[in-house]
């Protein structure tokens, strides 16, 4: 079994609850607590979850909603079954051995 990672991203319904419907109404107020990003950056970021957020970005984010990065971010675990193959339980193979063989001149000669 492998434990597979997922994120499920609340910022547009947390914006939603606030009564935040655009993406534009989010910018200035980012702006305010000293995270300049653009039109299409905030977009993004209400769009589709991150996969990189900044630390200031998250902590701006939670101060407009008054909530805590855990209303923003849900995170969720699947266990998934990895089938196993033979050459998966078999080790490598070892380089297979050549023998040299060493010459020497003939002293008659």
């Amino acid at each position: 079994m492998i434990k597979k990672m997922g994120i499920e991203w609340n910022l547009r319904l947390r914006m939603a609850e606030k009564g935040m419907f655009q993406t534009t109404d989010l910018r200035p107020l980012l702006a305010e607590r000293g995270v300049h990003l653009s039109r299409e950056q905030v977009y993004r970021l209400v769009s589709s979850p991150p996969q990189r957020l900044s630390m200031d970005t998250l902590a701006a984010l939670c101060d407009i909603l008054t909530c805590t990065p855990n209303d923003l971010i849900d995170i969720q675990v699947t266990n998934t079954q990895v089938r196993k193959t033979a050459d998966a339980a078999r080790p490598p193979a070892a380089p297979a051995v050549r023998r040299s063989t060493i010459r020497r001149p003939d002293p008659s000669s």
